[in-house]
């Protein structure tokens, strides 16, 4: 078998999804290079800030395991620049994972290339596949390694790795788990590579469905769907945009209130879709939702018990969606 140990292995990546799977080829293979976007202003300070993948190169500057790897902040990768570094590493493969940029030609012709997508494909395709599928109502979800193509998520899949949506979990929260998932599938990917017996599956064209970008007006949530749904929508949602409703007490004041995590009751709740009852709970459409973790403007996230003592809810207050996207 190829020594896989030696392979020289180029990442490309800005966001957090891919830092786990950085770690891994670091600690099996020489990473001799790594691509990321250019810092950015972020924060109520704008701040030039790295992103998750630079800013875990260059806190091993000086000493780890990557150490002797090479950052390159670029708005474009397909720069004549970047590929005469990459052919001057003489790279083995490319990992691609969150980075931001489409790939060329001329960067990818003769040179073996997988992306880690976090969707079972071809099922969310696009760019907020974990959000989409909780806000779907999937049960399940995954990551699938991909050789990059022309359409956005349209590559041969090279390995798959499923997992049960928990149904306590927010999509930031499932974003973590997938990322922690995918390392194994990749390292698969490269090693079968290294030996010579690459396999690959077509994507069934016709099972394709699309996860568009999360947009700030869909940040809120209808009642009058099942519980199942609003539980799926609430969590999906979360950290951002985040879920927000109006709080509507019978005097007509209001006020709004974010919602973080709920739990979902399959049991009828006598009371128009939207109403609050005392322990927490608000009617759905079928069953009920159970608010578990919320938060008021200025305030922090706290448990439903520890609001409800500090802010009056009274009989019959109602939870309505603000107004936006609220399509499934």
């Amino acid at each position: 078998m190829t020594d896989v140990g030696r392979r020289r292995i180029a990442f490309l990546g800005s966001g957090a999804f891919g830092v786990p799977t950085l770690e891994a080829l670091g600690r099996r293979f020489e990473v001799p290079i790594v691509i990321s976007q250019p810092d950015r202003p972020a924060g109520r300070g704008r701040r030039e800030t790295p992103t998750p993948i630079s800013a875990r190169i260059l806190e091993d500057v000086d000493g780890g395991g990557f150490a002797a790897t090479e950052l390159v902040r670029t708005e474009n990768a397909n720069d004549e620049a970047v590929l005469e570094r990459l052919d001057r590493h003489r790279i083995d493969a490319m990992v691609v994972i969150a980075f931001g940029q489409k790939l060329g030609p001329t960067l990818l012709d003769g040179r073996f290339a997988v992306n880690l997508h976090a969707s079972l494909l071809p099922r969310w395709r696009g760019a907020a596949p974990i959000n989409r599928s909780m806000m779907a109502g999937d049960a399940e979800t995954g990551v699938s390694v991909i050789s990059l193509a022309s359409r956005m998520d349209a590559g041969e899949v090279h390995a798959m790795r499923s997992t049960a949506i928990d149904p306590r979990e927010t999509a930031g929260e499932l974003h973590d788990r997938l990322a922690v998932l995918g390392v194994e599938a990749v390292l698969e990917v490269i090693d079968r590579f290294a030996a010579g017996r690459i396999e690959s599956d077509v994507q069934d064209e016709s099972a394709v469905t699309a996860a568009s970008k999360l947009s700030k007006a869909e940040a809120t949530v209808d009642f009058d769907r099942p519980a199942d749904r609003v539980r799926g929508r609430i969590h999906g949602l979360v950290p951002w945009p985040g879920c927000q409703v109006e709080a509507v007490q019978p005097d007509g004041t209001s006020h709004r209130l974010r919602i973080h995590r709920v739990e979902a009751r399959s049991e009828p709740v006598d009371a128009m879709a939207g109403t609050l009852l005392e322990d927490g709970t608000v009617a759905c459409g079928t069953g009920g939702v159970r608010l578990l973790e919320v938060q008021v403007p200025g305030g922090r996230a706290m448990g439903w018990a520890d609001l409800r003592r500090g802010r009056p809810f009274p009989d019959g207050t109602r939870l309505k969606p603000l107004g936006g996207d609220v399509a499934p």
